[in-house]
């Protein structure tokens, strides 16, 4: 059984990591480190910070910064599997390129199963980017897998996988519709003190019903407190 676990998000990993060079991809190192902080049984906070940088782009293997995202949400539980968050997010961007700022409200819909070790998520979200020029409705639907890789239950210092799938549906006025869809890896491992330290890939597909769609790769990094 735990080699079964392992088989499959090792295969995840690898195959992400080793998707083909194009001329139209492009590959972020994307660091983040959050806090979540429950203030009752039901209700949380989480802040996060995050860094994208650019380490493939047009071709030439580089290492320069993309934006700066800062964020918060406000979970509830609404039953034992089930919850609703709202969300705002600041993106700093001109600071680095010659691009908007944004800001990004958030508003999220999450449903959790967990028959045996494997725990199954659904997660609704909406979103509204708003920036000086053009605010873009974003609509997501994601879904998620994630268990121990020892055992069946994660104890303190054991690895477990993360995997998802998600797709997109961005639209704004005068704009045409935007599909994009993303597959994630990560192993993550369950640290002392309410530490959890996670590393995978994330390949995305961005407006996939044009001619030339965009691949995007992330090497992601996070460290999570829980307080």
């Amino acid at each position: 059984m735990s080699c079964t676990k392992w088989l499959f998000p090792v295969l995840l990993l690898v195959s992400l990591a080793s998707v083909r060079a194009q001329e139209n991809l492009t590959a972020y190192w994307q660091p983040q480190v959050a806090v979540n902080y429950k203030v009752s049984g039901t209700y949380s906070h989480n802040f996060s910070l995050a860094n994208r940088n650019y380490i493939f782009d047009d071709e030439v293997v580089t290492l320069r910064v993309r934006q700066l995202d800062l964020a918060h949400f406000s979970n509830l539980k609404i039953q034992g599997n089930q919850s609703v968050a709202l969300g705002v997010q600041y993106r700093f961007r001109d600071t680095f390129e010659d691009r908007e700022n944004e800001l990004r409200l958030t508003q999220q819909y999450n449903i959790t199963h967990k028959p045996l070790a494997i725990r199954y998520g659904h997660r609704l979200r909406a979103e509204q980017r708003i920036t000086n020029s053009l605010t873009t409705h974003r609509f997501r639907y994601r879904f998620a897998v994630d268990f121990p890789l020892q055992g069946e239950k994660l104890d303190p210092g054991e690895p477990y996988f993360v995997g998802s799938w998600e797709n997109l549906l961005s639209v704004a006025k005068s704009n045409a519709p935007q599909y994009d869809t993303r597959i994630s890896g990560q192993l993550g491992w369950d640290l002392k003190g309410g530490l959890k330290f996670q590393m995978g890939v994330e390949y995305r597909i961005e407006d996939f019903s044009a001619a030339q769609p965009q691949n995007v790769l992330f090497l992601l990094s996070s460290l999570q407190l829980s307080l």
